[in-house]
């Protein structure tokens, strides 16, 4: 009987370690942002940095002036500058933000860009 018990105990810890495993996320692009060539992505803030930040960031509720979550509002070329390198942070390093909504490849490495160039005013 404790056999059988110590087999069963067994199978399920080998099942727990396969199915844990076999759920890794192994996307290269993501995991390291170091192999984007920015040469080649469109970075430019008022074309691309602005609208994502106004669509995916200062909204109502998030970090707009009213609310300006974790005390910060991002919707001018100055707020956002400002807080560039807690925005690659977030949304690049550790993709904690925006919250609810994952940026896809090309945002992310457009926020990268943006700020690795300096967060110009461009």
């Amino acid at each position: 009987m404790l056999s059988r018990k110590k087999n069963v105990v067994l199978l399920f810890s080998i099942a727990v370690i396969l199915t844990s495993s076999s759920c890794y996320y192994d996307k290269s692009d993501l995991l390291y942002q170091s192999n984007i060539d920015c040469s080649s992505i469109d970075s430019k803030f008022s074309t691309v940095i602005s609208p994502l930040m106004q669509s995916k960031c200062s909204y109502s509720g998030c970090h707009d002036a009213a609310t300006g979550a974790g005390n910060a509002v991002l919707e001018t070329y100055a707020q956002i500058s400002a807080k560039a390198a807690k925005i690659k942070q977030q949304c690049v390093t550790a993709r904690t933000m925006p919250i609810g909504t994952p940026l896809s490849v090309s945002e992310v490495a457009s926020i990268k860009c943006w700020v690795e160039a300096g967060a110009p005013n461009n």
